[in-house]
């Protein structure tokens, strides 16, 4: 298999430029410089952060990349039900045999950082230093990930906060998909907390925390979504959405007696 980037490619290996041509067909030559712009930057973050990835697994990770950034454009473009994986696997030049090596279902090459996302999110309790609160833990976590909207120009940006959230949302395949992701982080942050709290993690205390942390996830891709087209960019962005998570976790360290308390003096119209 040879390096996506690299030019070179063997029978029925994907290469960068014709995926690359199957996104600027569907979406446009405009977001492809984008597009490899934020992969450059995330390579560079990613192997400063795993240095002892061997060539193999960089090789693969990099490939199924690629598919899904084609496919996920095919989708976007025409519909996720529109577009068959057979027709996926001929546009990548692999079968559909390799395809399923790569992504299990059709929908895992939509979200396809979803079991990454989930790592390190549950690292983030497992490994919580001492004297660090939960919700400081997870929100650290994802505020690690928000990395890549410095990389957001407006053509990228507009693509993740309008046609990638709207077909999530109005797919019932991937908003099932989406549910199923968050209900595995829920179980995996259950289980941390009831080992960490020596209790059973089918225990009332640490299933709720766990659908509450996982409910820190949705905020976040809705808060990101909401101020992308209010225009916000970059650090901005950023710190916009950052905030929003921080406010829903805090509701979480007081719990909902709070809530009541800023709904009644809040007044009936609640907050200004």
């Amino acid at each position: 298999m040879s390096e996506p980037g690299s030019g070179v490619t063997g029978p029925g290996e994907p290469d960068e430029r014709v995926l690359d041509g199957v996104i600027a067909e569907e979406m446009g030559e405009e977001i492809i410089d984008s597009l490899r712009r934020v992969r450059h930057a995330e390579e560079t973050r990613y192997r400063a952060e795993h240095p002892g990835e061997g060539l193999r697994e960089r090789k693969r990770r990099l490939t199924r990349h690629l598919i899904a950034d084609a496919a996920t454009a095919m989708f976007a473009s025409r519909g996720f039900d529109a577009v068959k994986v057979s027709e996926i696997a001929d546009r990548a030049n692999v079968s559909m045999k390799t395809l399923y090596n790569y992504f299990p279902t059709k929908e895992s090459m939509v979200l396809d950082d979803a079991d990454e996302l989930i790592e390190s999110l549950a690292a983030a309790l497992r490994d919580r230093q001492a004297g660090t609160s939960i919700t400081d833990a997870f929100v650290g976590a994802l505020e690690a990930s928000m990395h890549e909207f410095d990389l957001l120009d407006d053509e990228l940006a507009a693509y993740v906060a309008t046609t990638f959230a709207a077909m999530v949302k109005q797919t019932p395949a991937l908003h099932a998909h989406w549910l199923e992701i968050q209900d595995r982080l829920a179980r995996l942050a259950a289980e941390q907390l009831a080992l960490q709290a020596g209790t059973d993690p089918a225990d009332p205390q640490p299933t709720v925390a766990g659908w509450a942390l996982a409910g820190l996830v949705q905020v976040d891709m809705d808060s990101r979504a909401r101020h992308i087209r209010a225009g916000r960019r970059g650090a901005q962005l950023r710190d916009a959405v950052a905030g929003d998570v921080r406010q829903a976790a805090e509701l979480l360290e007081t719990g909902l007696a709070s809530l009541s308390r800023g709904t009644q003096t809040g007044g009936r119209n609640g907050p200004a």
